[in-house]
């Protein structure tokens, strides 16, 4: 399908990648990855003839079509999104016309004459052509993908022009696939997907019929989406026929090994140099160094791949909160007349990591807002006791000073102690080098939003707040954001669409749609595992807050489908037993926690002198059977899931 040979591109003397010779193979689906910079966008954009190659050829098979979708500043407006999208099948309206005006022909044409026989037969042809291409179904297929990437009906006939930067990509990548190029290039396709279009985004891509290329830093999506991995590193492209999560082990076992051939060449190399050196000046071994200098000259150097450094911090020692972080009842947010949140009720507790999940415009960044203090209209929001919260916002980006350099902005509010991990911080956030002294004036979008999120992990604080904080983060800066939020003793409610960082941080999902909150104590997976038991055929759609919805069509059928379903329900029945067994081990830890309170009192109480003030004999108490009655409620929550 497309073969690239001895390709090469380099920008004012610097080299991006050195005679390439790479092929793709008609199905494929390749994520393309490496440093930034090391030239992935850049190759992509050569391939889809958007730049020129500094030498080298693209080769693609007879009649084929690349089509590339850059990460943003594509904006669409002057039309209705349903024909800006229809717009994109381009042949096949062009095919529609020329039937619908031989049509018109043959209805003024003798239906004796030769004319009319031969325009018939034509007539006959393309009908069957338009039938082949998928013409009479191409309004429904319209449909089909605006909806996967979340429009609503009512959009299609809003001008393109009123929708958001995040929107315009999504138009974009609609247009892209109805098109259906033969290669497909997408770099960073989930950027402005929420979960829900991205899933959908995942079974469109596995039945694609084409060939596709994509950058992604949604490691999920490429493991969903792609069985093979195009590393671009040392100026050429190195590939692993697996999914990414195999890469990253083989990956490490390569590099590895490379390491160990690396110390034996070397080895070899010095001694053959140490053996040049002492012979070089005595004439009886001028022939065995002049062999030696040779053997050098013809040993091809091992290079092995650029190692990052390993980064990680920890966040300030947070201050203790109390049992109960924040509390919502009854809370109401509308704007005008649309009921954002209708009568919610929450309650987080000291420890938890909250993921907030629904589609776009469901009430994710308005709920996160109100928890950070924002207005609402009716209910009540309690701070629990000893509360230090800290808000990132979508926009936090807005509040950074123009004037300061990216180092001076975080060093500004660093606490003593951060201050000689800020290098580190920066660097895990993408800022390295000379970077650090750029004046956050000149600083793109996506710079600005890693330089807030980054002065916000820098503050003590017990509750974190965070609004899309992976956005602009490469898939380094997520692990390490990740890590960082793992070991942080505080609560974090956070709203992400990429999947792997929800599953790896969330210990309890609450999902925000149609006014209302569901809550699923577990793992990001747990939960897609209730929602799917929960839409499975013969259960019905009727019940509250459940949407009717297609039947799934596996996009890659698997032939024996009973044992395919056999392995699903043990993989399912495998994720609720794990989620259960970390449901039961916070309750052993907490148990353990409130015995400990309960024997502290106790000890306390026994002392003497104890009881010679009322008011702290009644409070003790008081307090002695409030941590009774909670203990044996956590007991009887153990037992429960033990059975």
């Amino acid at each position: 399908m497309l073969q690239l040979v001895n390709l090469s591109k380099d920008f004012a003397g610097r080299v991006l990648f050195a005679n390439i010779s790479w092929h793709l193979r008609k199905g494929e689906r390749v994520a393309l990855i490496g440093e930034n910079g090391a030239g992935k966008s850049t190759l992509m954009k050569i391939i889809a003839g958007l730049e020129e190659s500094s030498s080298g050829d693209i080769q693609l098979a007879k009649g084929a079509r690349a089509a590339y979708l850059p990460q943003d500043g594509i904006v669409t407006s002057g039309r209705k999104l349903f024909h800006e999208a229809r717009s994109a099948l381009s042949d096949l309206l062009a095919l529609e016309q020329e039937l619908h005006q031989l049509g018109v022909q043959l209805e003024q044409l003798p239906h004796d004459g030769a004319e009319h026989h031969s325009q018939l037969h034509r007539y006959g042809e393309l009908q069957e052509q338009f039938r082949h291409r998928g013409g009479y179904t191409m309004e429904a297929e319209i449909g089909s993908v605006l909806r996967g990437l979340g429009f609503t009906q009512e959009d299609w006939h809003r001008d393109c022009g009123e929708f958001s930067g995040g929107w315009q990509m999504r138009i974009a990548l609609a247009r892209l696939l109805l098109q259906k190029p033969d290669v497909l290039l997408l770099d960073e396709p989930t950027n402005h997907l929420d979960i829900e279009a991205r899933n959908w985004l995942e079974q469109y891509l596995c039945s694609y019929p084409g060939s596709v290329i994509l950058v992604s830093h949604d490691r999920f999506f490429m493991d969903q989406v792609c069985s093979r991995i195009a590393e671009v590193w040392n100026h050429t492209i190195a590939d692993y026929h697996c999914s990414y999560s195999s890469y990253l082990v083989q990956r490490e076992e390569r590099v590895a090994a490379l390491r160990e051939a690396k110390r034996l060449q070397d080895e070899e190399v010095q001694k053959t140099e140490d053996f040049i050196k002492r012979f070089r000046y005595q004439a009886n071994k001028a022939s065995l160094v002049q062999s030696r200098i040779k053997q050098l000259e013809k040993i091809e150097r091992i290079e092995l791949p650029p190692e990052r450094k390993k980064i990680r911090f920890q966040f300030p020692q947070a201050p203790k909160s109390g049992r109960i972080v924040l509390e919502l009842k009854h809370l109401t947010r509308a704007y005008g007349s649309k009921v954002v949140l209708d009568q919610i009720n929450l309650t987080v507790e000291k420890g938890e990591r909250v993921a907030l999940v629904g589609h776009n415009g469901a009430g994710k960044s308005t709920l996160m807002a109100v928890l950070a203090g924002g207005v609402y209209q009716s209910g009540q929001l309690t701070v629990g006791h000893n509360v230090v919260a800290d808000y990132f916002a979508q926009d936090q980006a807005n509040v950074l000073d123009g004037a300061k350099t990216a180092y001076d902005e975080l060093y500004h509010d660093c606490p003593y102690e951060m201050v000689p991990k800020l290098r580190d911080i920066l660097g895990a956030f993408l800022f390295s080098g000379d970077d650090i002294h750029k004046k956050v004036a000149v600083l793109s979008g996506g710079e600005r939003n890693r330089l807030a999120l980054a002065k916000m992990l820098l503050r003590p604080s017990n509750l974190l707040l965070m609004d899309e904080p992976t956005n602009h983060l490469d898939l380094f800066s997520k692990e390490v954001l990740l890590d960082a939020l793992k070991g942080f003793d505080g609560t974090v409610v956070f709203v992400s669409h990429d999947r792997y960082f929800v599953n790896g941080l969330a210990t309890r999902i609450v999902e925000v749609g149609d006014g209302k909150l569901t809550d699923y104590y577990g793992d990001y997976e747990y939960y897609l595992s209730k929602k799917e038991a929960a839409v499975l055929p013969g259960q019905g759609s009727g019940g509250k807050g459940q949407e009717k919805t297609a039947p799934h069509v596996d996009p890659c059928p698997i032939p024996h489908a009973p044992v395919v379903k056999d392995r699903e329900e043990q993989k399912r029945r495998k994720k609720e037993e794990q989620a259960r067994e970390r449901q039961q081990q916070s309750l052993e830890h907490e148990i353990a926690e409130v015995e400990r309170l309960i024997a502290d009192l106790e000890t306390e109480m026994n002392s003497p002198g104890f009881f010679d003030d009322p008011e702290r004999g009644l409070q003790s108490g008081e307090r002695h059977t409030a941590l009774n009655q909670r203990l044996e409620q956590l007991y009887l929550q153990w037992e429960q899931l033990s059975q």
